[in-house]
């Protein structure tokens, strides 16, 4: 099916629902919030979602994706700093994110040093509770983080005036994992070649679902997209040509007004079938209890592989996954500039990439202006005909 013609038969209705979660929900916070609701800001991947819910609070991300507020950021911040931190700070400073409004408790942690100065910034404007996350993923590391979710608990129980219970705790990963199955499913539509949804669009959808409060209404929407685009694929419907190149993107985390990098490859020829970041496929990850709640869900968020853990071996074993079971044609790695953990990793990401795979790779460094949109559309596009020309050699001509 042609670009043209999927155009033509317009989106899929869940996803226009889906579209606009962040403008009603921002509505529902406030409805839910004068109704006695608390609500929990998060800002990283690390921060364990079960614990907020059985609190009976809502968690709401506030990880900053827009240039909008920057400029305000920098007159406190180094305008050398990450654009994710800045964004994020900004939009406090500013007050002009309902949802860091909203906000009863900030739950921060300690993943890179830009991110745990900004966060004594943030502790001036709301009440702060920081995880000081290890470094590193063996049992020492999962003792010491046991020991900072306890520390959470007491803190979620005292400021709220709740008491968390083991059978709160199971009922919170129950729903939490239930979230992450349907957002695996929903990401593994795209394995169908051609993927019967844009990297942008599936992009907005894993955005926007984040602004959603209620849990189970995400849920029922992101599994009623997911049926509506199988059954889109089993008809022949795509944006795209069964040999358009497959990209997967790497790095950090990106959403809607940090996604110049997505809607470039996707204008240039390209697909981006796969999130690799924390916004996608690390978020998929399920709690697996055999004992301990709590110890479970610390497990699950400690194997996060983070380019802040060292050694990170367990980004390599995803990405060797991920290229395989969404048959990509090529990964592009994405920094933002000023992240240095992620800037250095990506020559090891390379290395093992073309030692395994001979995966074409294309390491982007920037920032969420558009002032090198130009620039790296030039370099997007040689990618994605060196992909092309890759594809017609001989298989045993390629390097």
């Amino acid at each position: 099916m042609l670009a043209g013609e999927t155009a033509a038969a317009g989106k899929a209705a869940a996803y226009e629902e889906i579209a606009t979660l962040r403008e009603r929900n921002a509505l529902a916070l406030k409805e839910a919030k004068e109704s006695g609701v608390k609500v929990v800001g998060t800002y990283c991947l690390y921060s364990p979602t079960e614990l907020i819910v059985a609190a009976g609070a809502v968690p709401v991300s506030l990880c900053g994706t827009s240039q909008n507020p920057i400029a305000a950021a920098e007159k406190v911040l180094p305008r050398s700093l990450c654009p994710l931190i800045k964004s994020s700070y900004g939009f406090a400073l500013t007050d002009t994110c309902p949802f860091f409004h909203f906000s009863d408790l900030l739950l921060a942690e300690t993943t890179c040093d830009g991110k745990k100065k900004m966060y004594e910034l943030l502790g001036e404007l709301k009440p702060l509770h920081l995880m000081q996350l290890p470094q590193i993923q063996d049992e020492a590391a999962l003792d010491y983080w046991m020991v900072e979710l306890k520390r959470l608990v007491a803190r979620l129980q005292e400021e709220f005036g709740v008491e968390i219970t083991a059978e709160g705790l199971t009922s919170a990963i129950n729903l939490v994992n239930e979230e992450r199955r349907s957002l695996k499913a929903l990401q593994d539509v795209c394995k169908l070649r051609p993927a019967p949804i844009s990297g942008s669009d599936l992009l907005a959808v894993l955005h926007n679902r984040g602004f959603c409060i209620d849990k189970r209404q995400a849920i029922e929407l992101l599994d009623r997209l997911t049926a509506e685009l199988v059954e889109r694929a089993e008809s022949g419907v795509s944006p795209f040509h069964e040999r358009t190149p497959r990209v997967l993107l790497t790095g950090v985390p990106v959403g809607l007004g940090s996604d110049k990098v997505v809607r470039l490859v996707e204008e240039s020829g390209g697909c981006v079938v796969c999130f690799e970041s924390c916004g996608g496929y690390k978020k998929v990850d399920p709690v697996e209890v055999t004992g301990d709640p709590l110890r479970a869900i610390a497990e699950k968020y400690l194997r996060i592989p983070c380019s802040c853990m060292s050694p990170n071996q367990g980004r390599l074993q995803l990405l060797d996954t991920l290229v395989r079971e969404f048959q990509v044609d090529g990964v592009i790695d994405l920094t933002w500039q000023g992240c240095h953990t992620y800037n250095v990793e990506s020559y090891q990401v390379k290395t093992h990439l073309q030692r395994e795979d001979q995966i074409p790779f294309l390491q982007i460094e920037t920032d969420y202006s558009e002032s090198d949109t130009e620039q790296l559309k030039v370099r997007i596009e040689a990618f994605l005909e060196m992909i092309g020309r890759r594809r017609k050699m001989p298989e045993n001509a390629l390097p």
